[in-house]
């Protein structure tokens, strides 16, 4: 990862203080399976640069922004960079404290304590990746105040208090508009340091598909990526909903294509499909169909 920082000439005095912390705090030998291996990069290097100061300055981050920016991949990118152990917790509205921090359990004729993913976390100095954090109800996230700021203690009622490991760090993600989403409350969103996520550019999406898909035929590859940025304008516009705007759709239907699969009904199922008025799906199909084909088949877009 550290490699292809350097590529995309992110700081060096960035990549020197991302080196220090890692020597500094090398993770446990029991935990190097924890630490992710990214299938996909991130691109953007302000957002890359932005990103790696808060967290060597010691601060929490929170990704927000609409669908299809990238706050996983970067998440997940900023663990591996980093080289720490991560813990996701996927938020939801029955998400309580005792899933968080911990609770009692019955084990070998007695009662124990069984930790959460934020507890381990925090005691092994972990990348804890909170994910649609918004979607949370305020009360279970206040159990997190305390680890967020300045005390970095968790305290564990009827245990211990636990202290944050200095080399612990949370990363927020939250996106905008989802059903059961709420607004993130102030004293929460106090303990984070915050970047709006630029949606993907073209240079972007066009390394990503070129990374994930070596024998895509150059042609298509660069109608792909306009007819993803079609949707985001369409989108935008609100001609159509954003359940279309799918980038882990647009690669699947392209695995669909790679497997056999025609582009028409490859690209329905990855991402036409996920509208479910009629209307808007013919909208989608409109717009896919001025760039790519229904009929196209593996033959003519992939080489191999």
């Amino acid at each position: 990862m550290l490699e292809f920082l350097e590529q995309e000439h992110i700081s060096p005095a960035l990549l020197d203080g991302v080196r220090a912390y890692r020597a500094q705090y090398p993770a446990e030998p029991a935990l190097q399976g924890r630490i992710p291996q990214p299938r996909y990069h991130y691109y953007g290097k302000e957002v890359w640069e932005a990103a790696i100061a808060a967290l060597l300055c010691g601060e929490n981050l929170l990704l927000a922004g609409s669908k299809a920016t990238g706050k996983n991949v970067l998440a997940e990118n900023l663990a591996q960079a980093f080289g720490r152990p991560a813990w996701d917790v996927s938020f939801h509205v029955s998400m309580d404290a005792a899933g968080l921090i911990g609770m009692d359990t019955f084990e070998n004729g007695q009662v124990t304590f069984r930790p959460g993913p934020v507890y381990l976390c925090a005691k092994h100095g972990g990348f804890g990746v909170l994910d649609e954090i918004n979607m949370a109800k305020n009360e279970a996230l206040a159990v997190l105040h305390a680890a967020l700021d300045f005390r970095r203690t968790i305290d564990v009622p009827g245990y211990d208090r636990v202290t944050v490991d200095p080399a612990a760090r949370f990363i927020g993600t939250m996106n905008y508009g989802y059903a059961g989403t709420r607004e993130l409350n102030e004293a929460l969103t106090s303990r984070f340091v915050v970047i709006q996520m630029p949606p993907i550019a073209e240079d972007g999406l066009d390394r990503l598909l070129g990374e994930e898909f070596p024998t895509l035929e150059k042609k298509y590859r660069g109608q792909l990526v306009q007819l993803f940025l079609d949707l985001q304008k369409k989108c935008e516009s609100a001609e159509i909903s954003s359940k279309a705007l799918d980038l882990r759709g647009l690669l699947d239907a392209l695995r669909l294509i790679r497997r056999g699969v025609s582009a028409g009904t490859a690209l329905d199922m990855g991402i036409t499909n996920k509208a479910f008025d009629a209307y808007e799906q013919s909208l989608i199909r409109d717009v896919i169909a001025a760039r790519i084909p229904a009929k196209l088949d593996r033959s003519r877009l992939f080489t191999d």
